[in-house]
């Protein structure tokens, strides 16, 4: 279809002036719409960043230990997915910047620059046809006064030439006027009848040449102005489809995510996180409090009935507690009940007969200490340390022996990979020094040495400590293995009798008086004594408590009842737990002798790096 401006408009000047200027502000309008667009695509891609980087785990925290599990792990790789969507949206708005904003915004300043070109031209050839027009207006209208000046010229010199008293020479006169006003109108009729002819030549040219050119090139820019519009549109609907593959593989990176999740494998790792390494207790103990609490019997046939009962306690004894401490156990089971003993006079052991008494333990049955214990502060305080790990001693012995061991593990390759941080950099640093030998213009090599010299104090601390969490792991691995081949014997296999016998046992320990308290007995001494050689079998493979300082003995104390300990005057032990306030400190000489002695008969120096003794239950 052939449709020509030229020939077709020729008479629309003003409104081909009003329609391009109108197509020119629709692609200021197109151009300001792919400019917002771009600004939500970099508005919504910041967005999706920030919400990505908000759910982000944070260095050092909680959260870098939860994605462990699957679960976790695959949020973690929908939010990676998340970032790359973000980044396609990124993308989306540089394109559409670069390759339909930019462009066409070039593209109006060209297109307004045209259009004024062939606006310009088409008023300057207005401009020629008006004033031909104007000079032949202006030629008809002197060829039209000079006709009618030699009409009543004519008029005239036939009225004085048939009057018979108007002399010869005013006839003369008029007929020369006349004459002269006819050439002049003769003149202006030629003049005129130029001016029409140039009129119309050039009135031809404007309307069938000059005009038809001007619009013909206004509708070749209109044409492109379209043209370049629909290319825009279309560049637009490619930068969406650009990205559509890279932002499907997020989609399935992000479905490929979910799919990973493998819910045994994140129960399994709950295992791995809280398993302890204890065995589950045993049966409790039956106690008949139904037989009288008064002894009847005497001491040799207490201890003949314990003798026989014990067999049956040893088979039937379970872990009740697997979450303590041997020695913590020991202590708070027969730690000392009464005010510490006053220092002697003189510090000479002949001052005071076999040293000061053993402060005297009030006796109560084995339950009540147990129940005292569970329901402890201690207890607790522990437990909560557990709950939002809480920092222990530095060998860890405050965790279960499954947990102490990969706490160990993981210690050991944070140092492994420390200690690999510093060979490498001893490595550079020894290169470096080698080209600075060969070329000392580069720098001196001496000046190298002081790092060398740090890189390697620090490898050797590093591989010290190595070494020692490696003597920590391999302990808590035999004991794992030999706890793991120690079988247990089973439970409730023991008799209604020996259940009895126990129980019998039980129950004649303490001897209340007529107020109601519990009087002191040797039996009770010895009784509790067997009870905590069972309690020293059960948990024989617990770790010891780490010492806090030292200790000088400034008298000799001889620990006659459970929980305290002997020592000599100027004896030096360690102490593993400070005064509570009781007047009792708890040292130890050895990984099997450990107790309580006053705190008045010695010196105490503590160490100030010592984190404390720390008992896990």
């Amino acid at each position: 279809m052939s449709c020509r401006w030229g020939t077709e408009l020729w008479d629309q000047f003003d409104n081909l002036e009003k329609h391009t200027h109108w197509g020119i502000e629709f692609v200021e309008k197109y151009t300001k719409f792919v400019k917002e667009r771009s600004e939500i695509e970099i508005s919504y891609a910041k967005q999706i960043r920030n919400l990505s980087k908000k759910y982000q785990p944070k260095k050092n925290s909680r959260e870098e230990d939860e994605y462990k599990y699957t679960s976790c792990r695959a949020f973690l790789m929908t939010l990676n997915e998340l970032n790359d969507y973000a980044g396609q949206h990124e993308v989306m708005a540089e394109d559409l910047t670069t390759h339909i904003i930019c462009e066409l915004t070039r593209y109006i300043q060209e297109l307004k620059a045209e259009r004024k070109s062939h606006f310009h031209d088409g008023r300057r050839a207005q401009q020629h046809i008006e004033n031909s027009w104007k000079q032949l207006e202006s030629s008809k209208r002197r060829f039209e006064r000079d006709c009618k000046e030699a009409d009543r010229a004519q008029q005239y010199f036939d009225k004085i030439d048939a009057d018979i008293n108007v002399t010869k020479a005013d006839v003369e006169k008029a007929r020369h006027q006349a004459q002269m006003k006819h050439q002049v109108a003769e003149d202006s009729k030629n003049e005129y009848l130029t001016f029409l002819q140039k009129f119309n030549k050039e009135q031809n040219a404007h309307y069938h040449t000059l005009i038809p050119h001007i619009f013909q090139k206004l509708q070749e820019m209109e044409e492109k102005r379209i043209e370049r519009v629909g290319e825009s549109m279309k560049t637009y609907a490619e930068v969406d489809r650009k990205v559509l593959p890279i932002v499907g593989k997020c989609l399935d990176g992000m479905t490929k995510a979910a799919e990973s999740i493998e819910p045994k494998m994140d129960t399994k790792h709950v295992v791995e996180s809280y398993k302890s390494g204890f065995e589950p207790p045993g049966d409790v103990e039956v106690e008949d409090y139904s037989l009288s609490m008064r002894r009847t019997v005497s001491e040799s046939s207490y201890l003949n009935s314990q003798g026989e009962s014990k067999p049956s306690r040893s088979n039937s004894r379970g872990k009740l507690w697997p979450f303590i401490k041997r020695n913590k156990l020991m202590s708070l089971l027969a730690s000392p009940r009464q005010p510490p003993p006053p220092p002697p006079t003189s510090p000479s052991p002949a001052a005071v007969h076999n040293g000061p008494q053993s402060p005297q333990q009030p006796s109560e049955p084995l339950s009540h200490r147990l129940n005292e214990f569970m329901t402890s502060k201690h207890k607790m305080q522990c437990l909560r340390s557990l709950k939002r790990g809480g920092s222990g001693p530095e060998d860890c012995s405050h965790l279960p022996p499954e947990q102490r061991r990969k706490k160990l593990q993981a210690k050991i390759n944070d140092i492994n990979k420390e200690i690999q941080k510093e060979m490498d950099q001893r490595d550079a640093l020894s290169k470096m020094k080698d080209v600075y030998i060969k070329n000392p213009h580069m720098g001196d090599a001496n000046s190298v040495d002081p790092r060398l010299e740090e890189i390697c104090q620090n490898t050797d601390k590093l591989q010290l400590d190595a070494r020692k969490y490696e003597a920590w792991l391999v302990e808590v691995e035999t004991r794992l293995a030999e706890k793991s081949d120690k079988h247990r014997p089973p439970s409730g296999l023991y008799n209604s009798q020996t259940t009895t016998t126990v129980n019998n046992n039980c129950a004649h320990v303490n001897r209340e008086s007529p107020d109601g308290s519990y009087t002191e007995d040797h039996s009770t001494e010895h009784h509790l004594k067997s009870r905590s050689t069972d309690f020293d079998d059960d948990f024989d493979y617990e770790d010891t408590l780490p010492t806090i300082g030292t200790c000088k003995s400034l008298y000799p104390f001889e620990g006659q009842n459970e929980g305290t300990i002997s020592m000599t005057e100027g004896e030096l032990l360690y102490v593993i737990e400070e005064d509570k306030g009781d007047g009792w400190t708890r040292v130890r000489r050895n990984e099997d002798e450990e107790g309580y002695v006053p705190t008045s008969y010695i010196k105490v120096f503590f160490d100030t790096n010592a984190k404390g003794a720390m008992t896990y239950i």
